[in-house]
């Protein structure tokens, strides 16, 4: 399958844009992360089944979607909005939603929304956020190991640092993360991912993700008692240094129905292995078997 260039799509909450591979299949909408944009699903997408309609959005702040100013737009539960405002204005009802990184954030924001139109839900190297006991694990891991792995978010939850200091340095600062722990992310999406942190304010849009985080974690944790009731899967690159195996414990108590699937690969696994995560997508989500 073969994703368009970026559309552009007005709605009532901003001007955003999103890759698709054109009408006919079941819906299949794919959210991606940070330093990230639609573009992650590129290499993914050549693997997989005819039968999907994917819809890949580039979030507030990312990609070609417009530069927001103010932290406030950068809720986690604010882009679950864009998001929906956006399959609402294409017309997309029901629909299976997969996300990696903060995109899986968002994508468990989304299907919190709007549960009845989440058929099927996927979750890439993230956090599950009512998975109040296993994050409370991984916080007491990262405190007894001084956390210095985490040093990036602290860096852009600092007032005017991102703004101040990545301008002029992008391509040295997404090589940084984008190494991959098994294999580099492909070249062509280290070009776009420079060209798009290039875009004026980009640095300060994609920074508001991490210093909105507090405020997003708290509202989390009223979610102990909830428990998502559409078949889902976690995929799991098995190498991350930051989504430590820790954030798997007690995922199992989050859901009705979940899978957990390990890939050797690192934090970017959808990148890092195309074909293999893949193969999950196109084993776990359904697809319109008459379209070929």
């Amino acid at each position: 399958m073969i994703l368009s260039a970026p559309r552009e799509l007005s709605t009532s909450r901003g001007c955003f844009t999103y890759r698709d591979t054109g009408a006919g299949g079941t819906p299949l909408v794919m959210i991606h992360g940070w330093p990230e944009s639609s573009y992650s699903w590129e290499h993914v997408s050549r693997y997989l089944g005819a039968g999907f309609h994917i819809i890949a959005p580039d979030l507030r702040g990312l990609g070609d979607s417009e530069r927001t100013v103010g932290k406030k737009h950068y809720h986690k539960a604010e882009l679950a909005q864009d998001v929906i405002s956006m399959l609402d204005a294409l017309g997309i009802e029901r629909f299976q939603l997969v996300g990696h990184d903060w995109g899986g954030i968002v994508a468990q924001e989304v299907a919190l929304a709007i549960p009845a139109r989440v058929t099927r839900l996927g979750i890439m190297n993230i956090a599950v956020i009512n998975n109040l006991k296993g994050n409370m694990e991984v916080a007491e891991k990262v405190r007894s190991s001084g956390g210095a792995t985490y040093w990036y978010q602290h860096f852009q939850q600092a007032p005017g640092m991102a703004e101040a200091m990545i301008p002029g340095n992008e391509e040295i600062w997404l090589r940084y993360f984008l190494r991959g722990a098994v294999r580099p992310v492909p070249e062509d999406a280290i070009a776009e991912y420079v060209r798009m942190y290039s875009i004026p304010d980009t640095p300060a849009s994609a920074a508001n993700y991490y210093r909105t985080f507090n405020n997003d974690a708290k509202r989390w944790t009223t979610l102990a008692e909830h428990v998502w009731s559409m078949p889902s899967i976690y995929i799991y690159g098995n190498r991350d240094h930051v989504i430590i195996p820790e954030y798997l414990n007690h995922i199992e108590d989050c859901f009705e129905n979940i899978q957990v699937v390990q890939v050797k690969a690192g934090h970017f696994v959808h990148e890092e292995m195309p074909e293999e995560v893949a193969g999950h997508i196109n084993g776990f989500f359904q697809s319109d078997p008459a379209v070929k």
